[in-house]
């Protein structure tokens, strides 16, 4: 019997990554033969909602109540699968879930639950002062978008769900993307035992991986946002010390202007994937020198997939994720003349290099292909649903009215 999967998300204004990942996990599932519907809400409707409506809804919302209720009438799910619920979906979500005896398996793509910019990042530094309390220096701090009354909004919505148990109680599973994101959600306070682990997935498995001669991937490349996370400056300062290097980018974002400027730094702009594919077969190296805890790094994986090896910043999953000298370089987060060292290594050594990233391309096939994802996500499944008790179809008391 096939699961149904009703898959919640809050999509954000501007479209990112767990957007793709949303898109992609679904579309998973429907090319296996499950059911899959989505329901969600935009950050679209923010713009025409007044400071006390959006606060009520990020609290509690009433219209994620009736319009979840009203789907898995309609749908009958055996699992809901959540992922962004910040701040229209609300926890509200949960209770809905709940409710119906549709048991909650909730991704973590970032470290919302514990702080309130979700990034443990303050002034260009790692913060963890929130992690494990209540995240009153947020507050005072405006961490969440620059906005005392919104931080306030939101600590105060994982207060009141803290305290009314809702993270503890209301949800089957939390899926972590690595070991060290299932760390900090602990040390957060979320149940250790509802933690499991599945890293995200790129179905790139056509790629001609390294069939680029290793002579030919000459240009190092940079994949993502353009902003003060991903490490942009720190990128910017080592391509100074860089004689004769061709750096080229792709994205947008508020930091763009630091590698305009750049000897050999060619921009692109934002670019589809057919193009980001065919960038990262040809380069010598990803580099991906962010100065926050990474939850995952889509951009490494989808490097390994093209058979490319990754320079890396040595912290949080990245540091898990790149196997230092085996499938790329790990260099002191924030640190300019180390990444230059490493990528001037990178340049005289293209042979050791075309060895890596053979190795990136078997660790994507072990553990980043759509298979290996797909049996970890329906294991998942069934480890909820038998812990929420048996599945929605074959209680009639769960039929539609």
């Amino acid at each position: 019997m096939t699961t149904r999967v009703l898959v919640v998300h809050n999509a954000y204004r501007h479209r990112g990554g767990e957007d793709t990942v949303v898109e992609a996990e679904a579309a998973l599932l429907r090319a296996r033969g499950h059911a899959v519907e989505v329901w969600s809400r935009s950050n679209d409707e923010v713009a025409d909602m007044g400071a006390l409506a959006l606060a009520r809804d990020t609290l509690w919302s009433a219209r994620t109540m009736q319009g979840l209720a009203e789907r898995v009438r309609g749908f009958r799910p055996d699992v809901i699968h959540a992922h962004n619920t910040v701040p229209l979906v609300s926890p509200s979500l949960y209770w809905a879930a709940a409710t119906a005896g549709v048991p909650v398996v909730q991704t973590l793509h970032n470290f919302r639950l514990m702080c309130l910019n979700a990034l443990f990042l303050r002034e260009g530094r790692v913060c963890e002062d929130c992690l494990g309390r209540l995240p009153w220096r947020g507050v005072t701090r405006a961490c969440y978008r620059g906005s005392r009354p919104a931080s306030a909004v939101l600590a105060g919505m994982l207060g009141l769900h803290r305290g009314l148990g809702t993270y503890h109680n209301k949800v089957a599973r939390y899926i972590a993307l690595n070991e060290f994101c299932r760390g900090k959600f602990i040390e957060g306070g979320l149940p250790a035992e509802r933690i499991v682990v599945k890293p995200n997935f790129v179905d790139w498995r056509d790629e001609e991986a390294g069939s680029v001669p290793a002579t030919d991937r000459t240009a190092l490349l940079f994949v993502g946002r353009l902003s003060v996370e991903k490490g942009v400056a720190t990128l910017a300062e080592a391509m100074r010390d860089l004689t004769g290097a061709c750096l080229r980018v792709v994205g947008e974002g508020p930091e763009a202007a630091r590698l305009d400027s750049v000897a050999g730094a060619t921009c692109l702009g934002s670019q589809p994937s057919s193009v980001v594919r065919e960038e990262m077969t040809r380069a010598r190296v990803v580099v991906v020198p962010s100065i926050w805890y990474e939850t995952f790094g889509m951009v490494a994986i989808e490097a390994f997939a093209c058979g490319t090896p990754v320079v890396a910043s040595r912290l949080g999953a990245l540091a898990a994720l790149v196997r230092d000298g085996e499938t790329g370089l790990l260099f002191e987060p924030g640190n300019a003349r180390d990444l230059a060292i490493k990528l001037s290594w990178a340049q005289a050594h293209p042979e050791a290099m075309a060895v890596m990233g053979r190795n990136a391309r078997a660790q994507y096939e072990a553990e980043f292909s759509p298979d290996v994802n797909y049996r970890r996500l329906i294991e998942i499944y069934g480890e909820a649903m038998e812990q929420t008790g048996a599945r929605y179809r074959m209680q009639g008391s769960r039929e539609p009215g």
